[in-house]
């Protein structure tokens, strides 16, 4: 977008009702929203639904963006990426609560799957267990002791984005020793 006199005039336009500012801003700025809730999601769909969702939120509540602190490119992109990771942390807590019934409903494996199963098993653990003890430790209390990424910084007395780079690393290394292995 142009100077923040832009942003100012664009929602003035959009307050008094000027259908035409929403869509110019629409115009301008649904495909960074759309990019920024496709990247989180990975669906198509559900970011298109967010973008509608951000201008929408917009063209309702007008006065709920304040231009004296700061623009709308970057008011519009805030909601849009809460309301993506809203919508993942969603779908993560239904996968979650599905897990446990499935997991005695479906049918026993063949012999050769749990063996290939097992197999897959210990070589992640092997893996883990060679990652360097701080990426290790950080991984394991976030993805097996099911703790946030600040409640890992917490306990390990660091900073939050020191753990999230912590487990990033490890999930990398994790990725390419495993790709090597031909365990997916």
């Amino acid at each position: 977008m142009g100077p923040p006199g832009d942003d100012a005039l664009l929602h003035q336009r959009v307050v008094s009702g000027d259908e035409s500012a929403l869509a110019e801003l629409y115009d301008l700025l649904s495909p960074l929203v759309y990019g920024l809730a496709f990247r989180v999601t990975r669906d198509r769909a559900i970011a298109e639904d967010i973008t509608q969702e951000v201008f929408l939120t917009f063209w309702e509540k007008p006065l709920a963006f304040d231009p004296g602190r700061g623009t709308l490119r970057a008011w519009l992109t805030t909601i849009a990426h809460r309301r993506a990771v809203d919508h993942v942390r969603a779908e993560e807590r239904k996968k979650a609560s599905h897990v446990g019934p499935r997991l005695f409903e479906r049918e026993p494996a063949p012999m050769e799957d749990s063996v290939l199963d097992a197999e897959a098993s210990a070589r992640v653990r092997q893996a883990v267990r060679s990652l360097p003890a701080e990426q290790r430790e950080a991984l394991e209390m976030a993805y097996w002791g099911g703790r946030t990424y600040r409640q890992v910084a917490e306990r390990l007395g660091l900073p939050e984005g020191t753990v999230k780079s912590r487990i990033r690393q490890a999930l990398r290394q994790l990725a390419g020793m495993l790709a090597e292995e031909g365990v997916r």
